[in-house]
């Protein structure tokens, strides 16, 4: 039954899709150029090759082709997705001005219209009898059939002119929108710092900084390149613990461990720690849970780590749960000191109420990406308790960061990429 369902999804979405092409193809390409002109050509053969290319670019990683080839398509599919949202949004908000702008056309075309002579020849001689027969010039010229109008003279913009204005100004918006966002993400992610004051939390812990690291989305566009600006960041703010808490990966351990090979370069007192994503488990959990451990960093799978001050926890994501690897919270933090705060990785924020039943004090989630583009934080926030910052669930606060990469466009709109530095904050301090 699930994959009925999940079959009329993907036919209902490649058939939005199909139409939402064609539209802009109409109104970009169509309506902007001349019939089979080189421009037409061009523009329908990229409104068939873009697609393609993004169907390509979500299908191939998990079709197992070589990875020269994932790198090959991605870059141009994934941004394609990107200006296909802002073009298409762009394109809506113009639509009603191309009307208006179409209408004043219409209404002024018939008063330019030259209405044609009727009764005699325009060079018949003006004093000529009404009954002598008119002469014929010499050499006149064929008149013009009575049913073709003589073309008016240019006196304003025409239907294609209109097109191409507001089709031209619509797409520079979407590809501005889109290359700023680009810019966002490819610089690296800024560091924000939050305080998050705790009930249980010893004087002597007051000011410990977590770096929260999640959604990095190392795979054939974010590289290793990536990965050096983050560990730079995070090295920066002097963190007592490092969290990354899952979608590190989109790829095997073959493909991405060089991508992944700077994070031996992390630095914190107290250590790095890691839990898988959704992510993690469409690549195979299992070797990036050994490879992060050969990195140096301490896998958390349904396990806690006493530290100084407080027990630092991490469940699997529920997406394991298929595996049977799921999060297993009893085995985190069941049996654990309950008069010592409590600190939970977890990747997604919807498990807050498991963390809630089990006496967390602060649970450290990623996953929402803060909607990446706007305006999927709207979609977010249907999805999940939290979309990004920090919000209290009884005696359990929940931070959600919006992650140090991007999924699918490498793009960012309404919802900058960051590492957050949550410093903890003692009461008795």
């Amino acid at each position: 039954m699930m994959i009925v369902v999940f079959a009329l999804v993907a036919l209902a979405v490649l058939a939005l899709l199909v139409l939402v092409h064609r539209w802009l193809w109409i109104r970009l390409v169509r309506d902007t150029t001349a019939p089979g002109g080189l421009p037409r050509r061009i523009g329908t053969s990229l409104a068939i090759a873009l697609p393609l290319l993004s169907v390509a670019a979500l299908t191939t990683g998990r079709a197992g082709v070589p990875f020269w080839l994932q790198q090959a398509v991605a870059w141009p599919g994934f941004l394609w997705l990107a200006v296909l949202l802002y073009l298409t949004l762009t394109m809506l908000v113009a639509e009603p001005i191309r009307a208006l702008l179409l209408r004043r056309l219409a209404h002024r075309a018939p008063s330019e219209a030259v209405p044609a002579a009727s009764g005699a020849p325009a060079n018949a001689p003006a004093n000529a009898p009404a009954n002598a027969p008119a002469v014929a010039p010499a050499e006149a010229p064929a008149a013009a059939p009575a049913d073709v109008p003589a073309e008016p003279a240019d006196r304003g913009p025409s239907r294609r002119t209109i097109a191409r204005a507001v089709g031209g100004a619509a797409a520079a918006v979407a590809l501005g929108t889109v290359a700023n966002g680009a810019h966002g993400v490819l610089r690296g992610p800024t560091v924000k710092r939050v305080k998050v004051p705790l009930a249980k939390l010893p004087r002597a812990a007051h000011g410990f900084r977590i770096a929260v690291v999640s959604d990095v989305h190392l795979g054939p566009v974010l590289g290793r390149a990536h990965t050096l600006r983050i560990v730079d960041a995070v090295n920066r703010t002097q963190p007592d613990v490092i969290a990354i808490v899952g979608d590190l990966v989109d790829g095997n351990v073959h493909d991405l461990g060089p991508a992944a090979e700077p994070l031996r370069g992390l630095r914190a007192r107290h250590g790095s720690y890691f839990v898988t994503g959704n992510h993690e488990y469409f690549s195979g959990a299992a070797q990036w849970v050994d490879h992060v451990r050969e990195l140096g960093l301490t896998p958390l799978e349904n396990a806690r780590r006493v530290l100084p001050y407080f027990d630092l926890a991490g469940v699997n994501d529920i997406a394991g749960e298929s595996e049977g690897q799921g999060p297993d919270f009893q085995a985190a933090l069941g049996d654990r000191d309950r008069s010592r705060p409590a600190v939970l990785l977890a990747h997604q924020p919807v498990v807050i109420h498991d963390a809630v039943r089990h006496g967390v004090d602060l649970q450290l989630s990623g996953h929402t990406h803060g909607g990446q583009l706007w305006p999927g934080n709207y979609l977010a926030e249907l999805a999940n308790p939290t979309v990004a910052g920090l919000e209290r669930y009884g005696d359990t606060q929940l931070y959600v960061s919006r992650g140090a990469g991007a999924w699918g466009p490498p793009v960012r709109v309404g919802a900058p990429s960051d590492i957050t530095v949550v410093e903890l904050a003692s009461y008795q301090a």
